[in-house]
């Protein structure tokens, strides 16, 4: 019966975990038959899990939404990490989800071990996180939607803003959320546009009913942290350019983050900055500011700024000529006349 018990519980932890599983595949991870799968999972039907199965050789379990939310099983890593995540979201980042952060975080210390108590305990007593409070905040209403949707594999409508404050209507097939120095970003396949398009979730208002469900595509890169990154450092700037760092790629990335730029090794003594500005002024103050000698790769225009910039810097080092001197002498003090002594 124990170990029984202790079955169903690794059992509803893998339905927990995986969106879908087949009845071989938990056979293969529980080490069981594939009827003994069928019981147990009749057996979590009886209590009270709303596990749903689909018939055939595609077909495979899934836990379902039920009436009331089944109790969830973290190990220690899991339980420490979502205490941690609730008291960051307690502080702010998305909008009106402070309080419902403060209410889950109650009642899952309430629940914790003493020992993780302490782990979070400490963790978060030692730890000061800076905050944007000026940043947008971005409705957990709208950010659920566009996760669901993501989820669901089914198309998105919505009305965006661009940083400029145009409104257009968007129709796209929602992949991924990314979420970069506390912005929220969908990355989606623009229906209209026929290209890859990433959208700030704050300027997103979505327009129910949505439209069919579709098959998901070839994502536009292995990693979307670095595609997004990529995006907002460089692709949205109408001014961009490559530069060679005297630096390694170590010494490069400590000083510039990835919202301000791509970096790509070269040697152990250099790498390339690929990066973007509203102006090739901003851009020279950017590159020099790094505090790397630099090489300008592209485009030409901005190796021409540096030379303007330069000569400006050039000007401003230039000691004053000294002060012609006054008519009538060089050495003529104030309430004295010329030819005269003080003795006199």
């Amino acid at each position: 019966m124990l170990e029984t018990s202790a079955r169903l519980l690794r059992l509803l932890s893998l339905l927990q975990a995986h969106r879908e599983w087949s009845g071989a595949e938990l056979a293969d991870r529980l080490d069981v038959t594939p009827r003994t799968v069928r019981r147990d999972i009749d057996r979590l039907r009886e209590l009270g899990y709303p596990v749903h199965s689909a018939p055939g050789t595609a077909g495979g379990y899934r836990l379902g939404a039920g009436a009331e939310l089944p109790p969830l099983l973290l190990d220690d890593d899991e339980a420490v990490a979502v205490a941690v995540g609730l008291r960051t979201a307690a502080a702010g980042g998305v909008d009106g989800i402070e309080e419902a952060s403060v209410r889950a975080l109650a009642k899952l210390e309430q629940v914790l071990p003493h020992r993780l108590r302490r782990r979070v305990g400490a963790l978060t007593a030692f730890t000061v996180p800076i905050l944007d409070a000026g940043g947008p905040r971005v409705d957990p209403h709208t950010l659920t939607e566009l996760a669901h949707a993501c989820r669901d594999s089914r198309r998105l409508r919505f009305d965006y803003t661009t940083h400029d404050g145009r409104a257009s209507r968007r129709t796209v097939e929602p992949l991924r959320l990314v979420c970069a120095r506390r912005h929220w970003y969908l990355v989606a396949w623009d229906v209209d546009r026929d290209d890859w398009r990433t959208y700030r979730a704050d300027r997103i208002t979505p327009t129910p009913p949505h439209g069919p469900r579709f098959d998901p595509r070839t994502p536009p890169a292995e990693d979307l942290a670095a595609y997004v990154s990529q995006g907002i450092s460089t692709r949205a700037y109408a001014t961009r350019a490559t530069v060679l760092l005297h630096a390694s790629l170590e010494q490069a990335a400590a000083r510039i983050s990835p919202a301000a730029g791509v970096l790509e090794a070269v040697d152990e003594q250099h790498c390339l900055l690929r990066t973007g500005a509203h102006s090739l002024d901003l851009m020279v103050l950017h590159i020099v500011l790094t505090g790397f000698d630099f090489e300008v790769r592209e485009p030409p225009e901005l190796l021409g700024k540096v030379r303007e910039v330069r000569d400006r810097l050039d000007r401003a080092l230039v000691p004053p000529p000294a002060a012609s001197p006054p008519p009538g002498g060089a050495d003529r003090t104030p309430g004295t006349r010329s030819g005269s002594s003080a003795g006199s």
